[in-house]
């Protein structure tokens, strides 16, 4: 361990990041949305099979044998629960944790920011976002687009025919990578994080209308011309992921059917079953209202916000220096 002491930030920044989160609290005072602070330590955790949680044991006595635990990666299951109990509208500001994440924009315990809108759908939610973050980021203009058509401007590709072997020519193309065939999205978020992300560079864009197979905890709807896809975005400011947002599922069947999978999915790849949280899917039967709900990486705000180029310089310290 390092007797090194100093932050890794200085003082003025420390300013810039609390005039900030000050903005973010004025933002949803003025929208009549409440804060909550849920708990960071949970008895289950996230299903996502790419998204690793920081298991620790409780004792109630030093003697006694341990309780697994889990720090929470997103306040998102405890938050629904607060909506099917009837809070409203809510965002929550505050800690989460990832484990093995860490280097430019990661740290392993980083500040989150993740809010719900009764009634919303995610339309009305990035409307809501560009209230909230133009201020903030007043160099840049916001577009949107979708999935399907942000593929086939950056790399000309029409995902409707492409088969997995065109998508994994496209991909060797830029990076030799070896994956399975028959892994389609792994192909193609390979194609966006490797590839299409840093096209994105000066602008901010919402890519919207996912691939049905990545809704993740976000509803699936049908466009106009039959295609079903999920109810999600994601948004990319200078090349930076800095939100990602549903059209929240309310069906507790289909979650419990997804949380399934998820520790199907685990277990193919060698990952340790979670416990599922299955007081969501409780929730959910007893009644989610309609909403749309996002998470946004507050640190990486703070970066795009004071042109920071590294996350160490708009946190006090480190993990390395925790």
């Amino acid at each position: 361990m390092s007797l090194h002491w100093q932050p890794s930030t200085t003082v003025a920044a420390l300013h810039q990041r609390a005039a900030i989160l000050a903005q973010i609290r004025q933002h949803f005072a003025n929208e009549a949305v409440l804060e909550v602070d849920t708990a960071v330590l949970s008895q289950c955790a996230v299903s996502d099979p790419f998204i690793d949680s920081f298991e620790l044991s409780f004792r109630s006595h030093p003697d006694n044998d341990g309780q697994a635990c889990f720090l929470q990666t997103s306040p998102e299951y405890a938050m629904k629960r607060l909506l099917a109990a009837g809070s409203g509208s809510i965002y929550q500001l505050g800690k989460v944790f990832r484990n093995g994440e860490a280097g430019r924009f990661h740290n392993p315990e980083f500040t989150m920011l993740e809010w719900y809108r009764i009634g919303f759908d995610e339309h009305a939610l990035m409307d809501d976002i560009e209230r909230l973050l133009t201020p903030l980021l007043p160099d840049y203009r916001f577009e949107r687009i979708s999935y399907d058509a942000l593929f086939e401007r950056e790399l000309g590709i029409e995902l409707a025919s492409a088969s997995n072997a065109q998508l994994a020519a496209q991909m060797r193309q830029h990076v030799d990578v070896e994956h399975p065939m028959d892994d389609r999205d792994g192909w193609l978020n390979l194609l966006m994080s490797h590839v299409i992300e840093p096209r994105l560079c000066g602008r901010a864009v919402f890519v919207t209308d996912y691939p049905a197979s990545q809704a993740a905890l976000a509803r699936l709807k049908r466009l106009p011309n039959g295609q079903q896809v999920a109810a999600r975005f994601e948004l990319f400011v200078d090349g930076v992921e800095l939100a990602n947002g549903y059209h929240e599922l309310t069906d507790a069947n289909e979650q419990e059917r997804r949380f399934l999978q998820d520790n199907v999915q685990r277990k193919q790849l060698g990952l340790p079953q979670r416990p599922l949280d299955m007081r969501l899917v409780a929730a959910l039967q007893s009644g989610l209202p309609d909403c749309a709900g996002v998470a946004l990486g507050v640190d990486r705000l703070v970066m795009l916000a004071t042109k920071a180029a590294h996350i160490e310089e708009v946190i006090p310290f480190m993990f390395e220096q925790a």
